[in-house]
């Protein structure tokens, strides 16, 4: 049996900019794509911490620091807020598989990259990483 699973998060992100002319997706600093293992094109859930929006879109690579809601996504992101960028990817049941979590600080470079299992997943539930 094939299952869609958690491949990786980056987690608390803030959006740097909202471009309604753009014709879609999110651009995402090419750094946090490569930790994440998201490659170009790839199909992301982005859910807005701040407002609770959820949107599905494409990855484009982007500049350092950047992160940019492009087209109607514009419409339901801003600049400052914080967002999370979750992938996905089908897994055979019997496949063992450790998403990635990516922790982002204020200026979106990566603070913390952790490779989740069952030994260390409650460790990383219990960072000190506030949503304001």
């Amino acid at each position: 049996m094939i299952r869609k699973k958690l491949k990786s998060k980056i987690h608390i992100a803030i959006v740097t900019e909202a471009n309604v002319n753009y014709k879609g997706s999110i651009t995402i600093d090419t750094e946090l794509m490569k930790a994440a293992d998201i490659q170009e094109n790839e199909l992301v859930h982005v859910n807005n911490a701040t407002t609770g929006v959820h949107w599905e879109t494409y990855a484009i690579p982007g500049k350092k620091g950047e992160i940019c809601l492009n087209g109607a996504a514009a419409y339901h992101f801003k600049e400052g807020d914080k967002i999370h960028i979750i992938s996905y990817a089908l897994f055979d049941k019997k496949e063992k598989h450790n998403p990635t979590l990516i922790y982002c600080d204020d200026k979106n470079n990566v603070l913390k990259n952790l490779n989740i299992n069952k030994s260390n997943f409650l460790n990383t539930i219990n960072l000190n990483f506030k949503v304001e």
